[in-house]
């Protein structure tokens, strides 16, 4: 099993910058592709960045390519979202999750192959 436990939300206009961190327990992250993914009311969840285990690989959405960044500490079983130029589009519960995936350098992009999840950070960006 692995807890993880989002934090770094909150409310910013637009513009700002946020960095939301993903603190996770139970077993090391290191063998672990992780993700972050967002919600907006109404809306489906979708995945907004991801990275394979070493950090090596990366994805981004579209919508936020060039904007934010994902990252990872593995000594410190931490993953990042930096999140720059923030819109108001991006107002959302961000979620981040995990997949055991120890070899290669595969990330995952669909919610459904992800293993475990985080409850979320509300990120409120005011226009």
């Amino acid at each position: 099993q692995v807890q993880l436990v989002e934090s770094g939300g909150g409310l910013v206009q637009t513009g700002g910058s946020l960095r939301l961190s993903c603190a996770a327990s139970g077993r090391t992250i290191r063998n672990y592709a992780m993700g972050w993914f967002r919600q907006a009311p109404g809306k489906e969840r979708e995945i907004v960045a991801a990275i394979n285990w070493s950090g090596g690989n990366t994805y981004y959405a579209d919508s936020v390519k060039g904007r934010f960044t994902i990252s990872r500490d593995n000594a410190k079983n931490t993953v990042y979202l930096q999140k720059n130029s923030l819109k108001h589009e991006d107002t959302a519960v961000y979620y981040c999750a995990t997949k055991y995936s120890p070899l290669g350098g595969k990330y995952y992009r669909i919610v459904v192959e992800y293993d475990y999840w985080g409850q979320g950070t509300q990120v409120t960006v005011s226009s």
